[in-house]
């Protein structure tokens, strides 16, 4: 499993109408991408739920590395960059993952409407297995929750924690909190639950 996320900020008073159309208009065209676990289409308004800027931050979930560089290099983002210019892409290497009750992520179930993302960078001299252990024993077991992945990026020895949820985030829940105007997830059952080594 690989995680990746890119994050467009716009200006304060970008009128974020357009990244809602936007979604609504070609958010299907990834419903069916190979190799794909899932993507989350995120937002951030400003001065909604704490959020200091307008953001447009799509986050992925990967099955395999050859579906991720098919739409890296594919028409999909090629269209992003023309319209926002390219982004910075960041990718985490996937440590494991947890699905929210069979009730709540199956095909028929409502999609989240939130979203939650925490990084941490591991102190020098700590144990990434043992931090990547503690990350997936909290991950959450909670009625809210769709999906829940951690993944690290060994490149800067950085901790993701990501959460998709049904209604509002839990209050306790960290990181930075999203809006999901929607969900692919071609191959999400596909991506086992438990840790990923």
């Amino acid at each position: 499993m690989h995680a990746m996320q890119y994050e467009i900020t716009l200006p304060a008073d970008y009128d974020m109408g357009v990244i809602r159309k936007r979604v609504a208009d070609k958010g299907h065209l990834l419903d069916a991408h190979p190799g794909l676990g899932l993507k989350a289409y995120l937002v951030r308004e400003r001065g909604r739920q704490g959020s200091p800027v307008n953001q447009y931050a799509p986050f992925y979930l990967w099955r395999t590395a050859e579906g991720m560089n098919g739409f890296l290099w594919g028409p999909g983002f090629r269209g992003l960059s023309a319209d926002f210019g390219r982004p910075a892409v960041r990718h985490w290497l996937g440590a494991g993952l947890a699905h929210g009750a069979p009730s709540a992520v199956g095909e028929r179930a409502e999609p989240p409407t939130t979203a939650t993302r925490a990084t941490v960078r591991l102190p020098e001299g700590a144990d990434p297995a043992e931090a990547v252990e503690r990350a997936l024993a909290d991950l959450p077991a909670h009625p809210d929750l769709h999906t829940a992945a951690v993944a690290v990026d060994p490149s800067r020895w950085e901790l993701l924690s990501f959460a998709l949820w049904h209604g509002p985030a839990p209050e306790d829940a960290p990181g930075v909190r999203y809006q999901v105007l929607h969900l692919s997830r071609p191959e999400l059952d596909r991506l086992p639950a438990g840790r990923h080594w």
